[in-house]
């Protein structure tokens, strides 16, 4: 039997919100993060409407760099109580259509494996359509969905449309949608290391399908493998939530070339980091310690790991943990060539509230 998976992705969420909320700002270049004091602010973009994109914004991008693309923008300050409540609202509607297979990745995305419930990719089109309707009818405002047979081709489906649309994915005509499509659209290869294999000629989704599996190991090791699987619809993980019974998470990645650049670790770090906590803050998990994964040129790796009193759940606190951590290696001459971030020791929320009052009963 051949899956049936859709990736639903909120269209420029935070934005979006305030959009609703806003009307005058629709037709807007609307800009959400830091205070961008004219220029001068510190901090990044969190995300941005699609008029702003037009000015070259987008999210992660530092503010005072936004605002002299786009200085006439309207930037608000997030507002995160409002985006909670409408992300509950989302996530409720998307799961009540499929309660058994479901999967919240963050704020504004979710897998649903609806195998069980369309007979083929024409009934999942139509299910696709009434779900956008739905969502907004009732939280009023955008949502894409794809739809293929493995969860990356459905996150790769869902963007191909945007915003508001919704695209599928066959087995018979994925590899045609794909062709043309520049590889930035596999998730895991950035703007960075677009560059690395477009030196090695592989420049589209195209590319990749085209050029022989031993060639790719041999051009860019595992994840070449792992790449040359997506783009021919290899994926067998299935939809499903994140275990309680697991005692560990763990994210790492390695860089396309050696770095010593701290600009270029940090921003690794920040990603990892907030990566993992989105997860943990899905399944309300929290953590006593935290470690961090060095390996520099010559595979020489390193661990280094901190263990708290009372778990916490706090990204900043975290990545200010993981930097003193990495401070051990600041005189390192070698450059580095992976890092990694695990968090362990969980509890869940009940366990926690039980902690704190034990905690301040004998403080």
């Amino acid at each position: 039997m051949t899956n049936i998976i859709l990736h639903c992705d909120v269209d420029c969420f935070f934005a979006a919100v305030e959009i609703r909320d806003n009307p005058e700002y629709r037709g807007k270049p609307v800009i959400i993060g830091a205070d961008p004091k004219e220029g001068k602010g510190r901090g990044v973009v969190s995300t941005c409407s699609y008029e702003a994109r037009e000015f070259g914004l987008h999210s992660a991008m530092p503010i005072s760099q936004a605002y002299k693309f786009c200085p006439h923008g309207i930037y608000l300050r997030p507002n995160s109580n409002k985006y909670r409540a409408s992300s509950d609202r989302i996530h409720a509607i998307l799961r009540g259509y499929a309660p058994d297979h479901y999967q919240k990745v963050g704020s504004d995305e979710a897998y649903l494996d609806v195998t069980d419930i369309c007979t083929n990719f024409q009934e999942a089109r139509d299910l696709a359509d009434e779900i956008r309707e739905e969502i907004h009818k009732k939280v009023g405002i955008t949502i894409s969905i794809g739809c293929a047979h493995t969860k990356s081709l459905a996150k790769i489906a869902s963007d191909y449309n945007k915003p508001n649309g919704t695209t599928i994915f066959t087995p018979y005509n994925f590899k045609e949608l794909l062709n043309d499509l520049d590889i930035t659209r596999i998730p895991g290869i950035g703007k960075k290391s677009k560059l690395y294999f477009n030196n090695k000629g592989i420049k589209t989704i195209g590319d990749i399908i085209r050029t022989p599996l031993h060639k790719m190991i041999e051009l860019f090791g595992k994840h070449g493998k792992w790449i040359w699987n997506i783009a021919h619809g290899i994926d067998n993980r299935e939809v499903k939530e994140f275990s309680g019974a697991r005692k560990s998470i763990s994210k790492e990645r390695t860089f396309y070339e050696d770095t010593d650049n701290f600009q270029i670790i940090l921003e690794k770090l920040e990603e990892i980091n907030n990566r993992i906590h989105n997860t943990l803050e899905k399944n309300d998990v929290f953590y006593r310690t935290i470690t961090l994964k060095i390996r520099f040129e010559g595979f020489l790796t390193y661990t280094r790991a901190k263990t708290l009193p009372i778990p916490i759940r706090d990204k900043n606190k975290a990545l200010n943990i993981v930097l003193v951590l990495y401070n051990e290696f600041k005189d390192n001459s070698k450059k580095v060539r992976l890092i990694g971030i695990k968090f362990s020791n969980f509890q869940q929320n009940s366990k926690i509230k039980q902690m704190r009052l034990i905690n301040f009963a004998v403080s």
